[in-house]
């Protein structure tokens, strides 16, 4: 959601007069561009790391310099030639991500030179932002707003665990909630707003160590390493008395796995599938679906995109429990254009522990 353009006193109608840039800007810049489609964990065969002209601003633009870069699962996804809710990043263009920085040059009303913002941009030093649905501004020339947080819990990420666990789930007190990918971004927040609504929370992730972090930091009820526990056998021992909430992010077996398990009127939460987006063929289908039925479960998938005007007042909730001591966020930072592939690929290989962000070069403001 973008901000209302600003107009002068004088006339209504006239916009605001274009700033220059605040600093001499480079005439070159940085970004990583798709040569093929990749097959698998992203190469460096698949991307190339390139300089190309600084961008130039026409009316209505304004130029961001990116701070920090967030990296999902759905990044992958839009390296893969079917369309999903956004079109495919086409070859020869920038990898496709969100980041949050700020404005350097401005011949747009909405924006001024050292605003705050955030967008849909891309693996590059500087993206073109306009006063759009995809551009968000966060703050006025604030030198000390933390950029990194709101990418890795007040934007997209904690908003998605919010609408997932609280407004579809609808979890309650003494229910029992199982999050798949628990110690990444958005299972990291899902689980604790489960904890904070009262729920035995278990969690799955990848590692012993993620485990122990699940349980012995955040406070969860219990944890399964899917790679070395029967997670259908962890979950009888672990939710005696079934599931009655599964927010999932991972599909495929860990998801059949759940299933098996699910509690009367349980409700089944699809956030993600990132078990699947670094195959080339579709994923079989849950063998154990007709449990849905038998339990009179539901199963919803969503997307946060739906309520992007609503990020704002979702944040002043996570804000609270951040404030109260009863929410927190993990960032796992890379840093530079060069580390990015890297840091996608840590999605996938289970490297990270909560939010994946790039670290760019300091703001020239």
């Amino acid at each position: 959601m973008a901000t209302v353009s600003a107009m002068s006193a004088e006339n209504p109608a006239q916009p605001v007069p274009a700033q220059p840039p605040a600093v001499n800007l480079p005439a070159v810049m940085n970004q990583v561009v798709l040569r093929q489609r990749p097959e698998g964990l992203l190469s460096w065969d698949d991307v190339e790391l390139v300089q190309v002209p600084l961008y130039e601003l026409a009316e209505g633009e304004a130029l961001l310099h990116n701070e920090v870069l967030g990296v999902d699962a759905t990044v992958r996804s839009w390296l893969s030639p079917n369309k999903g809710y956004l079109p495919p990043v086409a070859i020869g263009e920038p990898v496709r991500c969100s980041s949050a920085g700020r404005i350097v040059a401005s011949n747009c009303d909405a924006y001024k030179v050292g605003d705050v913002v955030t967008t849909l941009a891309g693996w590059e030093e500087f993206s073109i932002v306009r006063d759009d649905f995809f551009t968000t501004h966060l703050s006025t020339a604030d030198p000390e707003f933390d950029v990194a947080a709101f990418l890795a819990l007040y934007g997209s990420t904690g908003c998605t665990a919010y609408i997932g666990m609280v407004e579809i789930a609808k979890v309650q007190a003494g229910e029992t909630v199982v999050v798949s990918a628990a110690a990444g971004a958005t299972g990291t927040i899902a689980a604790q707003i489960a904890k904070i609504a009262g729920a035995n929370v278990i969690g799955i992730a990848g590692s012993d160590a993620k485990c122990d972090w699940l349980v012995n930091d955040l406070g969860l009820d219990g944890a399964i390493n899917y790679k070395t526990e029967d997670v259908l056998g962890r979950l009888r021992e672990l939710a005696p008395k079934r599931v009655d909430v599964f927010f999932d992010n991972v599909g495929g077996e860990v998801l059949d796995a759940v299933m098996a398990r699910l509690a009367m009127h349980a409700r089944v939460v699809l956030c993600g599938a990132i078990s699947g987006y670094n195959e080339t063929t579709k994923p079989a289908g849950p063998a154990n679906y007709l449990n849905l039925i038998q339990q009179r479960a539901t199963m919803t998938g969503f997307l946060a995109i739906d309520d992007v005007p609503r990020f704002g007042e979702i944040a002043e909730h996570l804000q609270a429990w951040v404030e109260d001591g009863r929410l927190r966020y993990q960032v796992h930072y890379f840093d530079g254009l060069e580390a990015s592939v890297d840091a996608l690929n840590a999605m996938f290989t289970g490297a990270n522990t909560g939010k994946i962000l790039i670290r760019m070069s300091d703001s020239p403001i």
